[in-house]
């Protein structure tokens, strides 16, 4: 797992603020992100691997300044978007899971290997040949994570992982987040998902108003929404 540190973080986008002087350190297994839509809490992880860079503070991972190690720090990291097309990038399943690894410089041998692996683990092995973007929503979003975890990131943000998925899939999908070994950071608006992480933060108006126990900052959310 990493150590992921906000030290006095904000964000402007023209003159709309989206985060002031964020400051956490994130350690636990599973972390659990809410908050209403434009609160902030996107922008505020995508910040751990580089896709945003704070116009203030800084924002590090197991030391390394994630603006001046991108590139470190997103091997340290994997993103899943919400909408796992935007990461699908190679025409067939299998292709796509081992592009990840062909950008590692590992031998043909061992990316097939490992590709195989993941595909088995998320049950797309019989779908290794088919088109990538003519699978279902679901599968789609497996495909994504295994293109993300073959990899062996040590940390993994999902921003909204289940929120385009129907209830079996969405389900599906967060039984997984629960289950991995890396740790997991979940942005969510399907609070269940979160309930018995180890930790949830509430962001709201781009700063955090509560931070700890899932039940504890899960009230303090729904008491907002009122």
């Amino acid at each position: 797992m990493s150590i992921i540190r906000f030290e006095e973080v904000g964000h402007s986008f023209g003159d709309r603020t989206v985060l002031r002087e964020v400051n956490l350190s994130l350690t636990e297994h599973r972390i659990g992100i809410v908050g209403a839509n434009g609160s902030g809490k996107s922008t505020l992880v995508r910040m751990i691997n580089g896709l945003v860079t704070p116009t203030s503070g800084t924002v590090t991972v197991d030391a390394l300044n994630v603006a001046r190690h991108a590139r470190d720090v997103r091997r340290k990291v994997g993103f899943i978007f919400t909408n796992p097309d935007n990461q699908i990038v190679m025409p067939t399943v299998q292709e796509d899971v081992a592009f990840t690894l062909r950008r590692r410089g590992l031998s043909p041998a061992e990316i097939s290997t490992r590709t195989a692996a993941a595909l088995e683990q998320f049950g797309l092995s019989g779908h290794a040949e088919h088109p990538a973007h003519r699978l279902s929503g679901g599968q789609k979003q497996l495909l994504a994570l295994a293109a993300v975890l073959v990899a062996q990131p040590a940390t993994i943000v999902a921003d909204e992982p289940t929120t385009l998925l129907d209830a079996r899939n969405a389900r599906r999908i967060g039984e997984l987040l629960q289950t991995l070994p890396q740790q997991v950071i979940v942005v969510t608006h399907h609070l269940h998902l979160v309930e018995e992480f180890d930790r949830v933060i509430v962001i709201e108006e781009g700063e955090v108003v509560a931070d700890g126990a899932p039940a504890q900052s899960l009230a303090t959310y729904r008491a907002l929404l009122q």
